[in-house]
């Protein structure tokens, strides 16, 4: 099942990369003058670089996960915290159905910490990767 969905995802990926691919091409075979040929080369060199670095961290995770329950924790722990917030906000404070004791600020901080993570985690990553290019 993860497999399939891992297939699915990289066709989803392929897509793009694929019609970079034709028209990075394009750019070099239309290319006119020695240096535009160059840099229609170079780009198409960056191309199939970034698409086996895409297929390699398709290979990593595959790799990591490799049964279905090791990558069950993940998903069952955001569960439990989607419940958990969903009872408080929705449940609780819109419709009034119910009611809960004050949140412990220790348990608040740890809510903070995890919405944090899950939002802003690959964001992060994505910025010390551009920083890290420059």
């Amino acid at each position: 099942m993860f497999a399939t969905v891992l297939g699915w995802l990289g066709n989803l990926i392929g897509g793009p990369f694929a019609k970079a691919a034709v028209d990075a091409y394009r750019a070099k075979l239309t290319a006119e003058n020695t240096s535009e040929k160059i840099a229609a080369d170079l780009a198409a060199r960056e191309f199939g670089v970034e698409q086996r670095e895409a297929e390699l961290a398709n290979q990593a995770v595959i790799a990591e996960q490799g049964r279905w329950y090791t990558a069950l924790p993940r998903p069952l722990f955001a569960f439990a915290f989607v419940v958990v917030v969903w009872k408080f906000a929705v449940w609780d404070d819109c419709f009034g159905f119910g009611r809960h004791a004050p949140l412990d600020p220790q348990m608040a901080e740890v809510f903070k910490i995890v919405l944090t993570a899950y939002f802003g985690g690959r964001s992060i990553e994505k910025v010390a990767r551009i920083l890290s290019r420059k």
